[in-house]
């Protein structure tokens, strides 16, 4: 594929709504709310609102811009900045491909809860439905090719036929479902307690754990480190107002975070208490059930939240499936269906670890992690603060923040956090990175705890 034939978004709603999509996931929907409930709740939210609008700001500019201003894939990308850095670009490539089939495995998960509430299956809220599910040898591992599947269906449309027109369809059904589900929610009785947890900053929890805890959160929600943006950004006309776009994926993603918080954490407290906020897929195949099942309508209501979760989960996918498929096209110079084939393929073989796993392969562990896990761990705690690290070192230090500011000024538009921009990227982000990175790696392996 040559570059000058190279697919674009029809313009910046388009790739407003398809970033944003990107972003809000899994990480949103289930992480988001059981970390705030962990770390203090409002001052959770208070600390994760603050680094949303400074340092997740940086460095989505950066990688927007970085693909714009390259027009190519992530590995070409990188190389075209400076030859030297060509191997951040590999690096950076390998984040997807690592997350793409855990992330499906998952993504079937919800697609088979979905048929659950659809067909009225009261055992769903049983405490053991989710353990049997996962422990079958083969009905996950089909309901893992039918997400994988719909994902590979809307990339092979391409750009502006598949990425683009879900985006514009998915998006905003998804923000209308998260607010009518949250209201809902709030009108049950003993909410208040929970909704007070969540929105009050109680100072006294406040801990260098909370800022690291949010940062980490940062990269999962934001689909930071891991050659989307890029990808994206290379899809951006030069019109578009890249500052304009940042500000709204910014305001979309953290919003529907909040609004997951909303939705969720007053919910649990009110049926199970803020103890019942579990980490991990517990919290949305275990204990959300036990809760639906104690709400009025709350067949509904269920149907209704695991249809969200997979729209958040979807779209998330048709980047993690771009992003390799652009890197596939670009390296490799085949079609984009052949390309689809071939990654749809490989996503499958690699997903079955992850699929069975929890099953019949629960007795493989890798540094005492099922593979699901031990994929999450490399992916989101090593590898992604390692390229958001030396993306940091190469435009704040060795190429100049100048090269990604003239970029956001394109066609005399305004910078409006310009200053900040710079500081974040040269002084504090790397540091932050590097903390993440030291503490997410001591924790993954059980040095410390939290």
């Amino acid at each position: 594929m040559s570059e000058g034939k190279r697919s674009s978004f029809t313009g910046g709603l388009g790739f407003i709504l398809a970033a944003a999509g990107s972003a809000v996931g899994l990480g949103n929907l289930w992480r988001f709310p059981y970390l705030a409930a962990q770390y203090g709740g409002g001052i959770f939210l208070l600390v994760y609102v603050i680094l949303a609008v400074t340092f997740g700001f940086a460095l989505m500019t950066t990688e927007i811009a970085i693909g714009r201003k390259t027009g190519t894939s992530v590995v070409k990308a990188y190389k075209a900045l400076d030859k030297r850095f060509s191997f951040l670009g590999y690096l950076a490539a390998i984040v997807p491909i690592i997350i793409f089939p855990y992330y499906s495995v998952i993504g079937g998960w919800v697609t088979k809860y979905i048929a659950v509430y659809a067909t009225g299956n009261a055992a769903v809220s049983s405490d053991t439905f989710f353990g049997n599910f996962i422990a079958e040898p083969v009905e996950p591992l089909a309901w893992f090719a039918i997400f994988l599947v719909l994902t590979a269906i809307i990339v092979f449309l391409g750009v502006e036929k598949g990425i683009e027109k879900v985006g514009k369809f998915m998006m905003p059904v998804l923000v209308v479902m998260i607010i009518g589900i949250t209201i809902y929610v709030l009108t049950l009785e003993n909410t208040m307690s929970g909704l007070y947890y969540y929105l009050v900053p109680d100072f006294s929890k406040f801990s260098p754990k909370t800022v690291l805890a949010a940062l980490g959160q940062l990269f999962y929600s934001m689909s930071l480190a891991m050659g989307i943006m890029i990808t994206y950004g290379s899809y951006l006309k030069k019109d578009v107002n890249l500052n304009a776009c940042v500000n709204q994926i910014e305001l979309f993603d953290t919003g529907i975070a909040l609004f997951a918080g909303l939705m969720i954490i007053p919910a649990v407290a009110s049926f199970s208490g803020i103890e019942g906020m579990n980490q991990g897929p517990g919290l949305m195949f275990i204990t959300l059930p036990k809760v639906f099942a104690q709400m009025p309508a709350g067949r509904m209501v269920g149907l209704a939240f695991f249809i969200l979760v997979f729209f958040a989960a979807i779209t998330s996918s048709i980047s993690l499936m771009e992003t390799i498929i652009s890197f596939a096209m670009d390296k490799f110079h085949v079609s984009r269906p052949k390309a689809c084939i071939v990654v749809l393929i490989l996503a499958f073989i690699i997903g079955i670890p992850s699929s069975l796993g929890n099953g019949v392969w629960s007795n493989i562990t890798l540094l005492g992690k099922d593979f699901l896990s031990f994929f999450d761990f490399i992916s989101n705690s090593v590898l992604m603060p390692i390229v958001a690290f030396l993306t940091c070192i190469l435009v704040g230090w060795v190429l100049g923040t100048k090269f990604v500011v003239d970029e956001v000024k394109r066609g005399g538009c305004k910078f409006g956090r310009e200053k900040l921009y710079v500081v974040l990227m040269k002084y504090i982000a790397p540091f932050c990175i590097i903390a993440i990175l030291i503490f997410a790696v001591l924790e993954g392996l059980g040095i410390i705890t939290v």
